[in-house]
């Protein structure tokens, strides 16, 4: 990590943050998958516009003025289904063969994507069939069914069920982060704060799979490659910290995180991929922090973001990542399905 005192203007510290960063465009080493870029996600953005809210990208100057940048957020707590879920959904489906939304969709999810795979499949004349875990919250569950997605709650591997199903049914598997398609449509997201924002030096994302962070820094990294991209974890959900680490995709034994949307038990060789190419820094944050996080966006915001969403305000909060004084900083806030009891607990 850089330390905020190390440089004597912002454009001494992002330029040394370029001169360490992965190569932009990297090759493509044979059998390795291959990534995205500026093509695929205007593809995305055009062929998902009538299906998708365009979210604000807000000023939070009090909040910024707590730590010293000079902040805005991505509202994509505002997207349909309450997260930045159905873009990717959505530029997978539309992307589909008719006969394969006729066979029925299947997939496997905390909540976010779930909510999103059922309401992109009803929308397209579908069905959707997700399977969650015993533990996730009744709200999205609910939320899920309310769109009129079939639901399989399961304590047993989700993945396990997930691919048992859809080889017993004969349904078209759309994986929650680890497809091109899906990380073109998350891409989406990246697009329009580099619209909305003339000047900017670094962003911040929660990380789970890994989808959003993909996406955002494959075309913020081909746009404007002196912008900072920064990966946002619980320390109890670190499949991505950890796939960095090893080289290769890890699957987690266990997750411990008040932040459902981001514990994914695991991260993908596509999304991996494109963090190895793309993210200048992946930092982790306690759940204490996240929770301190969330009470901020509330009081000085008035943003009802869920745990998830506040990562990005964590990390600035407790230190994780250190920018310097003045930067112009983004935070993705990528969703907002908190539950009620959830908040109470944690306000």
């Amino acid at each position: 990590m850089l330390a905020a005192g190390s440089y004597h203007c912002l454009d001494d510290f992002f330029l040394a943050r370029i001169a360490s960063a992965a190569v932009i465009d990297p090759p493509q080493p044979a059998g390795q998958p291959a990534l995205i870029g500026l093509a695929e996600a205007r593809a995305a953005q055009q062929r998902i516009h009538p299906r998708v809210h365009r979210t604000p990208t807000l000023s939070a100057t009090t909040l910024g003025e707590l730590f010293g940048v000079r902040l805005q957020l991505k509202a994509e707590l505002f997207q349909r289904t309450g997260s930045f879920k159905p873009r990717g959904v959505f530029n997978k489906l539309l992307t589909l063969p008719a006969a394969d939304l006729e066979r029925g969709l299947v997939s496997l999810s905390a909540g976010n994507h779930a909510a999103a795979l059922a309401y992109g499949a009803t929308a397209l004349g579908s069905h959707a069939t997700i399977v969650m875990p015993a533990t996730a919250l009744a709200t999205k569950v609910a939320a899920t069914r309310a769109y009129r997605g079939e639901v399989v709650l399961t304590a047993d591997d989700l993945l396990d069920v997930c691919q048992q199903i859809q080889h017993e049914r004969n349904l078209v598997l759309v994986h929650p982060f680890d497809d091109p398609m899906v990380i073109a449509g998350q891409a989406t997201v990246g697009l329009e704060l580099l619209e909305d924002l003339a000047e900017l030096d670094a962003v911040l994302v929660p990380v789970g799979g890994g989808g959003l962070i993909s996406g955002i820094a494959a075309v913020v990294k081909a746009e404007r490659p002196q912008v900072t991209v920064i990966g946002v974890e619980p320390v109890g959900a670190n499949a991505m910290t950890r796939s960095l680490a090893q080289g290769s995709p890890v699957r987690l034994d266990r997750l411990d995180t008040i932040a459902d949307g981001l514990a994914a038990p695991f991260a993908g060789a596509h999304t991996l991929r494109h963090v190895q190419a793309f993210v200048d820094e992946m930092v982790m944050v306690e759940d204490q922090a996240i929770a301190d996080a969330l009470r901020l966006i509330m009081q000085r915001c008035k943003l009802a973001a869920e745990p998830s969403g506040a990562a990005g305000i964590a990390a600035l909060l407790s230190g994780a990542v250190e920018l310097p004084a003045g930067a112009r900083v983004l935070a993705v806030i990528s969703g907002g399905n908190a539950d009620p009891a959830v908040l109470k607990r944690l306000l």
